[in-house]
């Protein structure tokens, strides 16, 4: 048996061991489910836990490895689905109370080809109500308790808030959420961890229960770029019953991984984004583009035709798309539905056809211009939230956490979060890297880049 520590080992490293028989399947579980037994009663990351199933498939993965029959480098890792991801015959909520008895006839593509490569679900986690709010709260079903403060309890980011917490703490080496304005990179942002946000497209969405079907996107947060890299690969793809990924061919990252940035052109932030913006994630964010200066990357001045502002005021695809999903459920006030989850899907109502084409036809003509002002630069570099992790006593829910995320979305470009420090109370700071679409090859080539030569990422919550 090898002396890797399946709970603190990245899932790579875990993949490796396994895959070498110097680690079994079921070790690498029991030490998931005795985690989760440990922490779960007060970070309620999970809406449930596959204990029996879970111990079952990993007897059978050690089974099938020993005897040679491994289906794939990830045969016998655990991972966890944010509860929004089908599986047939289990409790699919989508974080609403109102859904507590919705039980999945399918099993979305996603999970399923997680299964087919051997990978262990060990369980659902949870979601803000309807994947509606960047804060990781849910008022009926409870809010994920952000593992790097063990005394007050903050926001996890959302709305894979679960999954988040759940990476974050060691009760899972990674996981699947899914990313509307901000959902994978968020929590990942007030979780310290890697999160990467995919081009719509590139991973499909079906048996995934929607927010908005024109923005989106499942996608990996986990502990490291590799780690990111790894999961990525493994869920991305075409699939027939998805048409958004009907013509998107498969870019593997792993041939551009490891090049470093040397002779890449990152553009900085403009400096009037910086308002707003806490110290420490500024003093963060300077220090991350010094080092990949000294990497050998040109750090560039660009000029932006809109704000990032602009962006999250253009909320009409998804109020009116959350509307048509979930609108009769709003309207019914015996529904138990979040005060302000109810309260944005009713906005969706007031979104008529002409507001809703014309914001559709003012994001084309968007993403023409922000594709002309970046034109020769390989990233756009900015902080992903605005600041640390607040304490719930402190949330506001008209005020979004998404402002330097949701024009990922918009303008369907590909985005890496990333640690890079921490605050003076040992909260995550965190760097997002912005490219062009399809371009999830030059995100993680970048952020691995930085995390060669930082260890922010190796950094382990209180708990």
């Amino acid at each position: 048996m090898s002396d890797i520590d399946p709970v603190n080992a990245p899932a790579a490293d875990l993949a490796r061991a396994i895959r070498s028989r110097a680690l079994s399947p079921v070790d690498a579980v029991d030490a998931m489910l005795g985690r989760i037994e440990q922490l779960e009663p007060k970070l309620q990351a999970f809406t449930e836990v596959f204990r029996e199933d879970a111990r079952l498939a990993a007897e059978g993965a050690d089974r099938s490895i020993r005897a040679g029959h491994a289906v794939g480098p990830l045969h016998g890792v655990p991972v966890v689905l944010k509860d929004l991801i089908d599986l047939e015959g289990r409790i699919t909520m989508g974080g609403s109370a109102a859904h507590r008895a919705r039980r999945a006839e399918r099993t979305a593509t996603v999970a399923r080809r997680l299964i087919a490569q051997g990978m262990i679900v060990i369980g659902k986690t949870h979601t803000v109500e309807f994947a509606y709010g960047g804060w990781g709260t849910n008022q009926h079903l409870g809010t994920p308790w952000n593992p790097w403060d063990s005394q007050t309890p903050r926001t996890p980011g959302g709305s894979s808030s679960g999954t988040g917490v759940a990476v974050a703490a060691r009760m899972a080496p990674w996981g699947i959420g899914t990313d509307t304005g901000g959902s994978v990179r968020l929590p990942s942002a007030f979780c310290g961890l890697t999160g990467l946000k995919v081009t719509v497209g590139r991973v499909s969405t079906w048996g995934i229960v929607p927010l908005s079907t024109t923005l989106d996107s499942p996608g990996p947060l986990a502990r490291t770029v590799e780690d990111a890299a790894l999961l990525y690969e493994a869920i991305s793809g075409p699939d027939p019953l998805d048409p958004t990924t009907r013509g998107v061919l498969p870019d593997a990252p792993w041939p551009t991984l490891n090049r470093g940035v040397r002779g890449l052109r990152l553009a900085r932030m403009p400096a009037i984004e910086r308002e707003g913006v806490a110290a420490d994630m500024l003093d963060a964010y300077d220090a991350a583009l010094d080092l990949l200066a000294r990497l050998g990357a040109e750090i560039v001045d660009i000029a932006l035709p809109f704000r990032f502002s602009e962006c999250v005021a253009m909320s009409g695809i998804t109020n009116a798309e959350a509307y048509f999903v979930n609108g009769a459920l709003a309207e019914d006030p015996a529904a138990q539905l979040g005060d302000a989850v109810r309260a944005r899907i009713l906005a969706g109502a007031e979104v008529s056809a002409q507001e809703y084409l014309g914001t559709l036809h003012r994001r084309a003509a968007m993403k023409l211009q922000y594709a002309a002002a970046l034109e020769g630069i390989d990233a756009l570099l900015t902080p992903t939230t605005e600041c640390a992790a607040v304490a719930l006593s402190e949330v506001d829910e008209a005020h979004l956490p998404s402002r330097f995320t949701r024009f990922g979305n918009l303008l369907d470009l590909c985005g890496l979060a990333l640690p890079d420090g921490f605050t003076a109370s040992g909260l995550p700071l965190s760097l997002q890297i912005v490219c062009r679409g399809y371009d999830e090859a030059m995100a993680l080539r970048i952020g691995q880049a930085y995390q060669r030569a930082t260890d922010w990422h190796l950094r382990r919550p209180p708990v």
